[in-house]
Parts: structure tokens; sequence; C-alpha cells
């Protein structure tokens, strides 16, 4: 059949080459729609149930919120596991599926699941599904803050809208805001309002994201005196004004043919209908509002908070769909975020401070300019070493025709175009097979010509190149066979490295697909368009010096096997024993070249405390000339995909380009160093230093944010945490260890109220009344709502911050006694039925499938993850001791290389039997096969070798660079023996056999070897963005190929003169030269 398709495609070589164009016109078309990305989106599939209980604590939360929506998730088809948080007043349940699972199809299981639950949960507590998102969601992000008033033109003149001269702010509605409070809820009022729906609109767009400033809000303050003179109690004040914020409809009614609709609005709209609303009547004179309280703008009790330069902000965040293209839904958010700009409030700036865009773009025009430079590298090197630039051309035009099909591929099989799929692309690998076929072809059109004397007919020229195509049908189909089974075990990966590499394995397949069919079909056509003329027997220069040169040394491995077979088997040897040496980590990490910095303070610190220290933390780091800027989140914010305490900020520092940079070669790491050591000087925090994506990535894939993550499970958390601190110990004294901390379970500080039963019946009230007084005075009770065009802000009728943090003046709060016929109404202070106690209580509680955990974690710098492990285990093995009941687990970063390294462990080695397989197919002895695959041991430790010069550890980049070793390696051997074979199956002397065929394919095994060797010299030399994720697999390649090219020309002829027979016997099938004899021959 491929006999027949060589033929139609050198017959019908004009409609081949319509068709190619064809293609590669759909292959422009599909490469402009290619999603792009820096990483491939390594989320697991997952669905976050988020529920707020205001007035629960952690504890309480567990057992009556988290417990029950994780026993309504189990048994979900395709549930591979959860875990969740307990903290104050906050649940979220995180269920994780396999990956097979369609995200929507888990989405509307757990709906079904949440509908069940909701009978069980407390009354008011709604769970709330995480948007359809992942790690790789937040694409943009920007703050909203107010112009500097100091700044030419900052103020408006006096009634005008924007900064007053008296140093308000005057809103667009004429509200006069004058204190912070007023004016950081305008601040969100603007980004829910006004920023939020029109952003939502945009492509792709999962959500929007909120913290910082506070959620408006209408404050009832009520006077404690007032109200117990009034005889008026809390909850009755809030009832009162929930019954005079209405609004009903009566029907219709007709006058005059006319209908008219009744509408009964008794909303209220402004601060003075509130002040004016009646609550009660004392001897027909009605009480309002006013009388009993003070009413003003204000904010709820946040949980989040949000600053940049030291001053407060609100954040915004574009949540991307997920499978959307960053770059695209990134840049178009932008667009939109500066029209919305342009209809801001005066003095209202809307500011881009992360876009994740420009990551994109830097490391995609790395993988560019990567891949640019090596088909440069490739088309020289295939110029020089063919001395033919007609057949050059040829070859070269592989790579942009590969590429496009490759194109097509990627986007029916939803491969995003990113570092880890585009960064392993060579060419020279790539156009291996079709240089292969033009060598021969030029090969026997030369021996033809010489043969006849003459230029050779049309007919003959078509003749030779078909024959010539067709006996390399076979080392073609097998090498193709070989390199696509090396790259198979990539895609049984599952989990993390599945989603990581797995794309990488589709697009090389894909391409090397593409430049296989290309070499079947355009390759001969355009030989046979463009391969005219005289074509001379003479090499080119570089090649002739080269073969002269390796005559000898060819020679004496002929006469000298068995030494030259024992240098190789050092070689191996010195090589597996240096390779134990080696580091191991998963991959590299990917500088993004920002630095994300999370700050940590004991948990009794109020979300004040903390924004306030984090203005601090932004200052200091702001004195850094290589900063751009500094803005951070405090605690959780609107959405909650990233659960923080109001004691933990996230700092993202965005840094300059390196050419503004005082020393743009400082390694990053020494600038996180040096910021390092100055924010140790601010007290009471503890730092964590990694990057925006990573640090995304980590938390949601295993609940946890460090390279390390050991997961100690039980039931008694305070036996836990204490053993989770002797764990942390032992991994703070272990050389390498950075940022080590354990998960803050207790230590939140709580104000007990312990009520007295026996005084509450004494004095004729029900416990209900009296703790509907604490929660409504202390926590606050939503009392309606009030209406201003489409927003909508709460009611709340809650106590002044000054009395609510007042202990004395809690206790003196009126608790209202029931009505007598005797008098006015009577009330008691609070401390009569309530006493007071300061307690520490616990923080949250963690947990996964099922059983409660506490996490150690801590980042690892300057050290590789394999060793740091391996120590860090034997040590907490032999110096901890863990509680009855107890277990440890070993997660993060290194559970990924470990799951990688054991799936590899099983996969490489059968790859490797098969490839045995396969290669006794093509050649058809088991000598010869094993003659051939000697090739991939010393292949390998030339890999090794390029390893331990460069002092990289061994990581899964590299082994994908030792896979690709093994089928270049293999496919050298399979050319040059399919060579000897045809001269011994043709009756030659094995020695002779073995020189000539060496002397024969000597420029191919040159070619083989050093172009795809080429082909990766700009991804190992590279510096821009993402270089670092792609040296490992293109310095491995080069080294190894070097070896693999040597082993070919010198050690593979000493073993087949000792594994070889002479007169093999013909085969069917095999094409044996019509033309023998002579150097093989060049085209001019």
């Amino acid at each position: 059949m491929i006999s027949r398709l060589l033929e139609l495609s050198v017959k019908a070589r004009w409609a081949v080459i319509a068709i190619t164009l064809l293609i590669a016109g759909i292959g422009v078309f599909n490469i402009m729609r290619l999603p792009i990305d820096a990483v491939p989106d390594i989320t697991n599939r997952q669905v976050q149930i988020n529920s707020v209980a205001p007035s629960f604590g952690p504890l309480d939360v567990e057992r009556l919120v988290t417990y029950p929506v994780e026993t309504a998730m189990s048994g979900i088809v395709g549930l591979q596991s959860t875990r969740s948080i307990s903290r104050n007043g906050f649940s979220q349940v995180t269920v994780v599926f396999d990956d097979s699972v369609d995200v929507y199809f888990a989405r509307q299981q757990v709906a079904e699941r949440l509908t069940q639950a909701r009978e069980s949960l407390p009354e008011g507590v709604e769970p709330q599904m995480g948007p359809i998102s992942t790690g790789l969601g937040e694409v943009l992000m920007w703050t909203v803050h107010f112009a500097d008033p100091n700044a030419e033109g900052g103020r408006a003149a006096t009634g005008e809208p924007g900064w007053q001269p008296d140093g308000s702010y005057l809103t667009v509605e004429g509200e006069r805001l004058a204190d912070p409070v007023s004016q950081a809820a305008y601040l969100r009022t603007v980004q829910d309002w006004i920023i939020r729906p029109q952003m939502r609109a945009v492509g792709g767009v999962a959500g929007i994201d909120s913290i910082g400033g506070y959620e408006k809000q209408y404050v009832v303050e009520p006077d404690a005196g007032a109200l117990s003179a009034y005889g008026i109690s809390f909850s009755e004040l809030a009832e009162a004004l929930e019954r005079a914020n209405l609004s009903v409809g009566a029907n219709f009614i007709q006058q005059g043919g006319e209908s008219f609709l009744i509408r009964a609005d008794a909303r209220i709209r402004t601060l003075a209908e509130i002040s004016e609303a009646v609550v009660a009547t004392r001897d027909g004179v009605p009480i309002t509002v006013r009388d009993v309280a003070n009413v003003s703008v204000g904010g709820d009790l946040r949980t989040g908070a949000a600053t940049s330069g030291g001053r407060e902000v609100v954040v915004g965040t574009v949540l991307m769909l997920m499978g959307g293209n960053s770059r695209t839904v990134a840049a178009a958010a932008s667009e939109r975020l500066a029209e919305i700009s342009r209809t801001l409030p005066p003095g209202i700036v809307a500011e881009v401070v992360y876009d994740r865009s420009k990551l994109v773009n830097a490391t995609i025009a790395t993988v560019e300019r990567n891949l640019a430079e090596g088909a440069l590298l490739v088309a020289a090197v295939l110029f020089l070493m063919l001395g033919n630039v007609r057949a050059a051309i040829i070859a070269t035009l592989i790579i942009p025709f590969s590429m496009l099909m490759t194109a097509i591929g990627m986007n029916f099989f939803r491969v995003s175009g990113n570092l880890m799929s585009l960064g392993a692309l060579d060419f020279g690998l790539i156009v291996d097979g079709s240089v292969i076929i033009i060598e021969n072809c030029l090969r026997r059109l030369s021996e033809r010509q010489h043969h006849e004397g003459r230029l050779l007919t049309l007919s003959e020229r078509l003749h030779e190149t078909t024959e010539a195509a067709r006996e390399m049908i076979k080392p073609t189909i097998f090498g193709q066979i070989i390199i696509f089974l090396v790259f198979a075990p990539l895609l049984t990966f599952s989990g993390v490295e599945g989603k990581m590499f797995s794309p990488m394995a589709i697009t090389l397949m894909l391409a090397l697909g593409a430049a296989f069919i290309l070499s079947l079909t355009f390759v001969p056509a355009m030989v046979a368009l463009v391969i005219r003329g005289k074509v001379a027997e003479k090499d080119v220069k570089p090649i002739e010096v080269a073969r002269n040169r390796y005559l000898p040394g060819l020679n004496f491995s002929l006469k000298r096997p068995i030494p030259v077979i024992g240098g190789g088997i050092a070689v191996f040897a010195l090589a597996g024993a240096l390779f134990f040496t080696l580091g191991q980590e998963f991959i590299p990490q990917l500088d993004e070249q920002d630095i994300a910095v999370q700050a940590v303070r004991i948990p009794s610190t109020s979300l004040q405390q903390s924004a306030s220290m984090q203005a601090r933390i932004e200052e200091a780091i702001s004195e850094f000339p290589e900063v751009a800027f500094v803005f951070s989140k405090t605690g959780t914010a609107e959405v909650a995909s990233d659960p923080m305490p109001v004691n933990i900020s996230d700092s993202f520092v965005i840094l300059k380009p390196r050419s503004e940079w005082p020393n743009p070669n400082e390694p990053k790491a020494e600038l996180i160093a040096r910021i390092e050591a100055r924010l140790t000087q601010l007290i009471g925090n503890q730092y964590e230093f990694t990057q925006p994506i990573q640090m995304r990535f980590n938390e949601l894939i295993a609940g946890v944010r460090g390279d390390v993550a050991i997961k100690l499970y039980g039931d008694d958390l305070d036996v836990m945490s204490e053993t989770a601190g002797r764990i942390a110990t032992v991994l703070q004294s272990i050389d390498g260890a950075a940022d080590v901390k354990v998960e803050q379970t207790g230590g939140f500080p709580t104000l007990d109220v312990r009520f007295d039963r026996d005084a509450i019946a004494r004095y004729g009230l029900s416990l209900q009344e009296v703790t509907d007084t604490v929660a409504t005075a202390m926590g606050g009770r939503e009392a309606g709502l009030v209406f201003e065009g489409d927003r909508r802000f709460d009611v709340v009728v809650r106590l002044p911050s000054a009395v609510r943090d007042d202990l004395d003046a809690v206790g003196a709060l009126p608790v209202m006694l029931p009505e007598t016929e005797t008098g006015p109404r009577a009330s008691i202070p609070l401390r009569e039925v309530a006493t007071f106690a300061f307690s520490e209580g616990l923080n949250q509680v963690s947990r996964e499938n099922g059983s409660r955990r506490v996490v150690v974690q801590a980042n690892v710098r300057g050290r590789d993850l394999g060793s740091f492990v391996a120590e860090a285990q034997r040590r907490v093995a032999a110096e901890v001791e863990l509680p009855t009941g107890a277990r440890l687990d070993w997660g993060g970063q290194f559970e990924n290389l470990q799951s990688a390294s054991q799936r590899m462990s099983l996969i490489v080695p059968a790859c490797f039997i098969l490839i045995f397989g396969i290669l006794y197919m093509a050649l058809g002895t088991f000598r010869a096969a094993g003659a051939v695959f000697t090739a991939v041991p010393l292949a390998l430790a030339g890999g090794v070798f390029t390893l331990v010069l460069t002092g990289m550890p061994f990581s899964i980049s590299a082994a994908v660079g030792f896979i690709c070793l093994a089928g270049v390696a293999v496919l050298n051997g399979l050319v040059v023996m399919t060579s000897i074979n045809k001269r011994l199956d043709m009756g030659m002397p094995l020695e002779d056999s073995i020189r000539d065929g060496m002397i024969e394919k000597f420029r191919a095994v040159l070619m083989t070897g050093i172009v795809p060797a080429i082909g990766f010299v700009p991804m190992a030399i590279a510096h821009g963005t993402g270089a670092e994720v792609q040296k490992p697999l293109a310095t491995v390649v080069i080294g190894g190929l070097i070896t693999a090219t040597l082993l070919t020309l010198f050690v593979l002829p000493a073993i087949c003169r000792l594994m070889l027979k002479s007169g093999h016997r013909a085969r069917e099938g095999e094409m044996p030269t019509a033309y023998s004899g002579g150097a093989p021959a060049q085209a001019e």
C-alpha cells in the first residue's frame, strides 16, 4: 500500500503539491484559533462548595455544615476524594473527581446532592458552588481606588462630584462621604454595581471576584439607653423596620375604559425615611427610629480587605471559564475595563495590576524564538550536509507544513499551545525521516546518472525517485513506529503529570505523524519536480573531511572490536554510577517573573490589624528598585475560591523588566533572599515566598501551597498539632528547608457568652429572647433592603463598634422584660442573665476523605526535591513518634514526582521490550536487533553526563529527553543496519559489508544525530521566560545524541563484527540497489 502511495505521489506530483498547500491553508486557519497559555492547566476536576454560617464557630461549622455536605457527596459517580475547611462562620468542601468526568456532569450531580443536604443544614445556611474555573482562572486583576486629591486637577469644584475642598468626596448621586468607611464602601459599590456587571459580559469569563472596601449598608445603631427608656428591645426595633419597608400590589381598577395598576409602595429609599420610620407608640406619641438610634451609611462586618501601595483599595479579579484561552480572555477583559474606566465617577480609578497575557506572551515568545532559531539552524545544517540547495529546501519545507498540520490536530484533540506542548518540538527530529529519503534519492540519482554517463530522462528520474523512496520504506516506517512508541509512556501518565506531559506527547506525535505523511508524499513529489540536471558524485567538503578522518577509526573498530565494546560498557557503567548522584525534582519551576508572598500572623489578629501590618509590608517591598508595585489580599474574597482567615495575606509583587533592574543579571532567588531579609525586620509575620500561578496550582490540587506537604491524620486536634510541631522542628533542621509552617488549628480567641438559665426563668424570659438580644446587638440583624435603581443594599441593626468592643458596655445592654399591666416595661442588664469569659478556641478544622488532618508544609530552596524528602522521611520516622491511630501522608510536588516515577518505572521497560520487538521485525534476526538496541544505553549515558556537567537534577522533563534519545539512537542504528544487511544478503563478506554500509550511511548517521541536536541548541541556551522548563530536556538530548552518534559510528561496527554472520539469505521484499560500489554521491 505504501509502495503504491509512493508511486502515486511521484506520478501525480502536482496534485500532491496542491493538496499539501490546501491542507497548509487549513492549518493556517487552525493555528490562528489555537488556544494559547503559559503552561498546561493541571488543575484536577473539582467542584467547590462554599457555605456561610455567621453564627457558628469552627467546631459547630464542622459538625453542622461541613460533615452533612461531605456525607451527601459520598458515592457520587467518578468521585476521587473530598477535602474541607471549617472556619469561623465559613465552610468549604472541595469534591475532586476523576479526570474522565465532565465538569458539567459533576456539577449537576453535586447540585442534586446539595438539594438533599439542605434539609439537614441549619436554617439560613445555603451552600453555593464555586465558579467553573481552575488554577489558571485568575487571568486579570485590577484595583479600584480614589485618584490622589493632592495631584494637579485632583479636586473638583465645590458642589461638583469628586474630591471637595474640605476633604470629603461628593458622589454623582449627591451623597457626601466624609469618613473612611463610607468612602471605602463607595469604592466597593463602584466595583460591584458598575464594573462587575459589564466585565461579566466578556466572552470566556466564568465570574468576577471582589475583595476589599465595605459592602454598603444602611446601618441603624441603637442607643441602648433610649431603647430601655421607651421599653423597646433590639429585636422589636429590627421587626419594626421590616414592617415599615414594604411594597405590595393590589391588582387593577377600571375608570373611563382604562385599567390602572394599583401600587402600594412603602419602601424606604433614603436615610431620612429610615430615620422617620415609626418603631412604636407611647401614649399616642409615635416613637421613630431617630429617637432610639443613629442612622448612617456604613459597611458590613467584612472578612477580607485589599491594599496597594500601603492604602486600602478594592481588588477585582476575572475568573476565566475552564478551558478558555487565557491570552484572549485577559486581553478582551483588559480592553473592556479600559472602556468602563472612562465612565467611572470623577476621581475613581480602575487600574490593571496583574495581566496573565503578559506572562503568556513572554512564554510563547520564548517558544517561538526557540522554534524559529531551531528551524534556521536545522535548515543551515541541511544546506551544509546535503550540499544541494534544492534538496535542503525540500527538507526545510517539511518544518512549516508539519507545524501547520500539527495545529489542525491540536485543535481536534483540544490541546492548547503552551510551554510544554510546543516547547519540546524539535524540527531536527521532525525532518529526520524526510532527510533519509532525500539523501537516498540523491544517492540513487547520482549512481544512475554515473552508470548511464548522461543526464537522466524524465521517466528514468521518476523511476529512480520511486525506487529510492521505496528502499527507505522499512527504516522510515519502523523508525517512526519506534519514535512514536518511545513517547507513548507519556500518554499513560495520570493526574498532574498526565496533564503536564500528555499534551507534549500528543503534539510531538502529531508533528512526527505529519512529517511521516509528508515524507511519503510531499518529499518524493518535490524530489521528482525539483532535483533535475547533473547530480555530482562529490561530497561536500565537511562531509568528505569527516569521512576521511572516520575511516581509520572504523578500521580499528573492525580489527579490535573487544576493546571498543569494552570502552562502551565502561562509559555506560560510569554513567550509571553518576546517575545515582543526581538530585530529583518533578519539573523545573517556571519563572513567572513575579513573586507571591504570603504573610501569616497569629490567629487572634483582627482584619484591621492585618491590613495595617500588610501595608507596612508593601511599603518595605516597594523600597526595592526591582519592584514595580505591590498589591495584597487579606482574608477571604467574595467568591472564596481561596478562603483565607483574616490573619493571612497574599502579596503580589510585580517586578519591573530586567532591563530596568540595577543589576539585570541578578538571579531572582537572590532578590527574594534580600526581600526576605528586609521583611524579617517587621515583627509579627511569618513569610512564604512562591509565585502567583504556582501558589494557586498547589492549593487547588492538593489543598496546600508548599512543595512538600506532610499530612497528619487523626482525631484529636490538640495531639495532632503538638505532633505536627515536632515534625516542623525536624524539617527546619534539614538543609534546603524554607517557609516551614504548621497549619494553625487553634489559638483563635473566643468571647464565650454563658447564659444563666435559672436567672432567665426567674425574670420570666425565654432563652431565645436573651440570645436574640445578643445576636442582634453584636452580630447585627438584617431589617430589609433599600433599592437605588438596580442596586440593593441591606438595612442592618447593629451596635456601634465602640460599644461592641467594650465588654462592660455589652454587659450593660438592656434585656427587656415581659410587659405588665402595673407600669412601664422594665429591663435588666445582660450581665444579670449572662456571664462573659475569654478563652482560646479552634481556628480551623481541616478534613480529607472524612478524616481530620493537620498539614506541615515547606518549600525547598537550593536543593533538589527528591533528596530533601528522602532525608526528611528518614529523620521524621526516627525522631517523631506518631500518636496512636494517626498516620502520615507525604504530598505536594513530591507526590507528583513519586507518582510519575512509579509510572515510568513500569512503562519504560515495557516500552523498551516493544522497541526490541520492532527492531527484530525490521531486521529479521535477534543478533541484528540486539546490536542496534545497544545504542539505547550509551545514548542514555550521554544524557547523564550532560546533566552532571550542567549541575541539573533529574526531573520528568529530563526523563522526556531520555525517552526522545532512545528513539533517535535506535533510528540511527536501524538505518545503518539496513544498509549492512542489504550487503550481507547480496553475499558480501561480513567485514566488507559493515565497512561499506557504514561508509554509505555515514552522512545519514551524522545528519540523524546532528540535525536533531542542533534543533535543541536554542532551548539549551535560552534565557527567556519559561526557558528553565525546556533546558533539562534539550540538554539531555544534545548530550545523548553526541554519544549515540559516536556509538553508531564506532561501537556498533564492533558489535556487528562479533554478533553478525556472513551470507544472509535474501528475504522477500528486500530491494538491493542496482548500482553498487563507490562513495555516496551528492547532487549539485
